[in-house]
């Protein structure tokens, strides 16, 4: 089966943008956040980019963004939480965070306000379109943008009143409800958007100990708001405004990988937010635009678990637990422990910009010009709380301790769009940041590194023809380094060092049959240096029984990635549409050991890195066979990829199969709707450690489910 679907899926797909990037209307001039510094169609945008439209998130019944992060090629997600929050494109990205604050290699922001390390905060009501930028965003996004970027853009004020509703009820007790209202409010100049939704869901575990089908329930609610002051002709102000009250619970992992747990002390994956985002965009004259932006946002989060996966008189207690202070015995003793997070973030950036506009070009009228500056600061605090109690003990032992991480980014940079000729333009942008950080812990624990990082890129445009635009581009990307803040690790291991990238890639982007076909191809070819590495040691836990796995970052010298990636979107005719994507990836340790495998006769070089499996692909299709319904299906799948670079664990390759039947009738449309409808198991995070206290802590492994086979029904009213 997976060797006859991929084949389809190579057949088939050349590639497309799933919809076409937005263009900012001239009469309502904004700062955009999108692929450039100016807006641009994805069509006519020199790197590989996927954009996901509206109409998809509602086909799918999408309520965050990991269900639809499966049509862009070559990027997967990682859970370990509630949903899939830490994202890899290219083989690159973080897969968790625990102790020690995380430096992202994805950046993801929605209307402008930075989420790249708060992935739960992509929730997907009123998100008008979804960016997904593969390849070093270096001139733009600097140290959040080594391995790409993806960009949420919630829907715009425009000067008609615009009313949306959306009620959804699905299986596992899911109902989920949102409203959206828009339009002029002050004589056309003051224009205003406001929506509300509430997403409720019990979740796809059963606890058969309290008797509970909601310990991994979901509980979201979003609130955004967006005005937009026409001010002159020349000025516009727009404030974005965010809320989110996700109250999510965490129960995910079991000891026989099912979907059935024991935990009598289930957790959470909680986050409240409030955000906004101020942005101006001011033509000074026919010569200069000004930009300027503020962004603030404030999260408390709470991510805990039932650190044992069980109950506390689920194993019996034989002679051997007698003496507690035998460590030989007490180590094979079943414990009870919790384990909690609970993080307060702080982010603030701004950011002013000076374009070119039309009269504005330099070198003989040949060159769009930018130059901006950019400065953030991000606080972090972290009150982690851990107890645990052997069996045979009343005794409760644990420990608290806190963290707290700061960081202050700035960063200068420049491009320049110079046409050489009428059809080759030749692009060139550097971006240079200062990176300064203050971590301290309870523990005593304090480092202030800093460092001068710079990235940038150097491309050239080319259209062939009308229909037809090819690009090569050579950039750079980089990510601070960091401390590994786990005091059981030894001082070689404290700190990481900064990491740096080259990624060389060229594609082609074409229209084809008058337009009815829409293909685009990337090849890329990535040189990471001192990639930075996630690994583990293997400690006895806190309570004396089973194993810790103590993660660190280490860096390696070499890592390449290399690979493909296409997408097609073909109107065949008036009824008929194909969609395809499909990703090829190999991405290899070049030349780092992991020590506790070595020990164990596994070599790591030359071996795929975690999280990057070889392939990925998407194919679907659309009918629409009488005047108003729409039938749409489609095939998503992804090869095995190790779960860690700690050990040989990993998934298995997977095809999902999902479809929706659609009825509009005038303002009306009813969606009935499946995801993953042949009930397909999959994973989306894995462990290998010795946990099973029936099994005398024997390593084995362990594994995070994805979502199971969900149908629901939506109806929605759109004016």
């Amino acid at each position: 089966m997976k060797v006859k679907t991929l084949a389809i899926a190579v057949s088939t797909a050349m590639s497309s943008p799933v919809a076409l990037a937005e263009v900012t209307p001239a009469d309502l001039p904004s700062m955009i956040v999108s692929a450039d510094f100016r807006p641009n169609d994805a069509h006519d945008t020199p790197i590989s980019l996927t954009t996901i439209d509206q109409d998809t998130i509602e086909s799918r019944g999408a309520q965050h963004i990991e269900d639809v992060l499966n049509l862009a090629p070559n990027v997967n997600v990682s859970s370990g939480a509630s949903r899939g929050q830490y994202f890899q494109i290219r083989g690159i990205g973080e897969r968790s965070e625990f102790q020690a604050p995380l430096n992202p290699s994805v950046g993801m922001y929605i209307d402008g306000i930075d989420f790249s390390r708060s992935g739960g905060a992509a929730t997907l009501f009123d998100i008008e379109s979804v960016e997904i930028l593969r390849g070093p965003q270096g001139t733009r996004y600097g140290a959040n943008g080594m391995a790409g970027t993806i960009n949420l853009k919630s829907t715009e004020p425009t000067n008609d009143l615009a009313m949306k509703f959306e009620s959804t009820l699905a299986t596992y007790n899911t109902h989920a409800e949102g409203i959206a209202v828009g339009g002029p409010l002050i004589d056309n100049t003051l224009l205003g958007r406001f929506s509300v939704h509430s997403y409720k869901s019990d979740g796809y575990m059963d606890n058969d100990f309290l008797g509970r089908d909601n310990t991994q329930n979901r509980d979201e609610i979003t609130a955004r708001g967006h005005l937009k002051w026409l001010a002159t002709d020349d000025l516009t102000i727009d404030l974005n405004v965010l809320h989110l009250n996700i109250d999510n619970g965490y129960d995910a992992f079991t000891l026989d990988n099912s979907r059935n747990t024991f935990s009598d002390q289930p957790g959470k994956d909680a986050q409240n937010t409030n955000a906004f985002a101020l942005k101006a965009d001011y033509h000074a004259n026919d010569k200069v635009q000004l930009q300027s932006s503020l962004s603030y946002s404030k999260s408390n989060l709470e991510y805990s678990y039932d650190d044992d996966w069980s109950y506390k008189s689920q194993f019996p207690v034989d002679a051997t637990c007698v003496d507690s202070d035998d460590s030989n015995d007490a180590f094979t003793c079943p414990y009870s422990g919790f384990d909690q997070y609970k993080r307060k973030r702080e982010n603030t950036a701004l950011e002013f910009r000076a374009l070119s506009n039309e009269n504005g070009r330099v070198f003989a009228d040949t060159t769009d010009w930018t130059v901006g500056l950019y400065i953030s600061e991000q606080r972090q605090n972290l009150d982690r709380t851990y107890y645990s109690n052997a069996i045979n003990s009343d005794a409760v032992t644990g420990f608290v301790t806190k963290n707290a991480y700061k960081t202050l980014n700035t960063a200068v940079y420049g491009q320049l769009d110079t046409a050489l000729t009428e059809d080759l333009k030749l692009i060139s942008g550097l971006r240079a940041e200062y990176w300064d950080a203050d971590y301290k812990d309870s523990a005593g624990l304090k480092d202030d590194p800093n460092d001068w990082m710079f990235g940038g890129k150097l491309g050239l445009e080319y259209h062939l023809n009308e229909d037809h635009m090819a690009f090569t581009t050579l950039s750079r990307g980089y990510k601070a380094g960091g401390i590994n803040v786990e005091p059981r690790i030894s001082d070689d291991l404290r700190s990481f060092d900064t990491e740096s990238l080259w990624n060389l890639e060229a594609g082609l982007k074409s229209f084809w049959l008058d337009g009815d076909l829409i293909t685009s191809i990337t090849a890329f070819y990535t040189r990471r240096s001192d990639a930075q590495i996630k690994s583990s040691i293997r400690v006895p836990k806190t309570s004396g029984s089973g194993t810790d796995f103590v993660d660190y970052f280490v860096n390696a010298d070499r890592v390449r990635n290399i690979g493909l990636e296409a997408e097609l979107n073909w109107s065949i005719n008036e009824k008929y549409r194909v969609i395809a994507s499909l990703g090829l990836l190999d991405a290899k340790l070049e030349d780092y050991e992991n020590p506790r495998l070595l020990e164990e006769g596994t070599k790591l070089s030359g071996r795929r890195i975690a999280h990057a499996p070889a392939y990925q692909f998407n194919l679907g299709g659309e009918y629409y066979f009488a005047p108003g319904w729409t039938f749409k299906a489609d095939m998503e799948g992804k090869d095995e990829f190790y779960y860690s670079n700690s050990h040989n664990a990993k998934s298995h390759s997977y095809v999902l199969y999902n479809a929706s039947v659609e009825y509009k009738k005038d303002q009306w449309k009813v969606t009935l709707w499946g995801r993953n409808l042949f009930d397909k198991d999959y994973y989306t995070r894995g462990f290998y450690f010795g946990i099973d206290p029936s099994k005398s802590y024997a390593e084995e492994t362990y594994t995070q489910y994805g979502d199971p086979r969900v149908v629901g029904l939506t109806l929605s009213y759109d004016y």
